[in-house]
């Protein structure tokens, strides 16, 4: 307007405007302009329209709020751990501003900045839980916090040997399964359940508070007889062996994982948990005199020779001649039956704990 030797009286008449209101509170810094406008402008002083839109933007941007720093903190966290899907186990609350929400999941991971958080660490801070993905390291820390709000009695290994013992004879009926909270917490063993999070394919975890306190963790990821027992059995041998001390055991996809070749801690594991669940001897036996037709009245004589539920059988021969459409009906569902003699967190409800 200065170098056209322009009034907002003339700019108005320029652009067609009845008067200079809008001209003035533009000038006034009271009220932006629009795309429209910005065309306007541009035609009268023979300018690029986008001139006039980059300074819209720029006035817009500096006249615009700063973001709550809860922003900042959600979407560091978000961008490793499923943020949301936690607070909506009521794991954490969110809290109203950023400062609460970064001192949750502090007490959550049990560290004194959000910067030392697993994954969000800075090299300086790295740990060995830098090295388990992310969904499965929150369901670890959920299994840690819960278990240690449990009243159990110090470990005692014979104790465990006789509780394994007892459990077999409970593998018979699908009711069994109750039995198992008590027999591990008698031998000094915390059992939680926690549901899996999306995507995490976590099946369970052994991991000690101390020397005298082992943590068996199940997710229930498949609500199947044969799969429960073989995991519980699993994580049953790493405390047996006393695996998991010196840095938790996180077991993933054990049923995808179980013929390849693995060697160690989890090899051990995999051998004790199908022997628990059927005798190996037995099982191969049967699978070589009966392959390829297994008919329903024969896994049932075999399983009731074995004092098993007929699922546990009927999984392992799924499982060993990759046909899983056998006899499906017998991989009847238990955590209803686990529900009603623990408390377990997920599946709509939360075990209350101390934060």
């Amino acid at each position: 307007m200065k170098e056209s030797g322009w009034t907002q009286s003339d700019l108005a008449y320029v652009l067609g405007l009845k008067d200079t209101t809008g001209i003035n509170a533009i000038l006034g810094g009271r009220r932006g302009f629009s795309a429209e406008m910005a065309k306007l402008l541009a035609t009268a002083f023979s300018q690029p329209a986008e001139m006039f839109a980059r300074a819209q933007s720029i006035w817009e941007l500096n006249r615009a709020a700063d973001p709550e720093p809860g922003v900042t903190a959600r979407a560091r966290v978000q961008t490793e751990y499923p943020l949301r899907e936690m607070m909506k186990r009521g794991w954490f609350k969110e809290g109203s501003s950023g400062v609460e929400l970064e001192s949750a999941l502090c007490q959550f991971f049990n560290v004194g900045s959000l910067s030392e958080i697993p994954h969000l660490s800075h090299a300086a801070h790295r740990t060995r839980y830098d090295e388990i993905p992310p969904a499965q390291l929150a369901w670890l820390f959920r299994a840690r916090q819960i278990a240690q709000e449990m009243p159990t009695p110090p470990y005692v290994a014979a104790k465990l040997e006789e509780a394994i013992l007892r459990l077999a004879e409970a593998r018979s009926e699908v009711g069994g399964v109750r039995h198992v909270p008590r027999l591990l917490r008698e031998a000094g063993v915390r059992y939680v359940v926690v549901e899996a999070l999306p995507g995490s394919k976590i099946d369970g975890v052994c991991l000690w508070l101390n020397a005298h306190s082992p943590v068996i963790g199940m997710s229930l990821r498949y609500d199947r007889i044969d799969n429960f027992w073989f995991v519980l059995r699993h994580e049953c041998a790493h405390v047996r062996h006393g695996h998991g001390r010196d840095a938790a055991i996180v077991d993933a996809e054990l049923e995808e994982n179980f013929d390849r070749d693995i060697g160690g801690e989890e090899r051990t594991a995999n051998l004790e948990g199908a022997e628990f669940c059927v005798p190996q001897k037995e099982m191969k036996s049967f699978y070589l005199r009966k392959n390829p037709l297994f008919s329903e009245i024969d896994v049932l004589a075999f399983s009731k020779r074995m004092k098993v539920h007929p699922g546990l059988a009927v999984g392992q021969l799924q499982r060993m001649t990759k046909r899983y459409d056998i006899l499906r009906k017998y991989l009847v569902a238990v955590r209803r039956h686990l529900a009603g003699s623990m408390m377990m967190d997920g599946w709509g409800d939360v075990v209350p704990v101390e934060i």
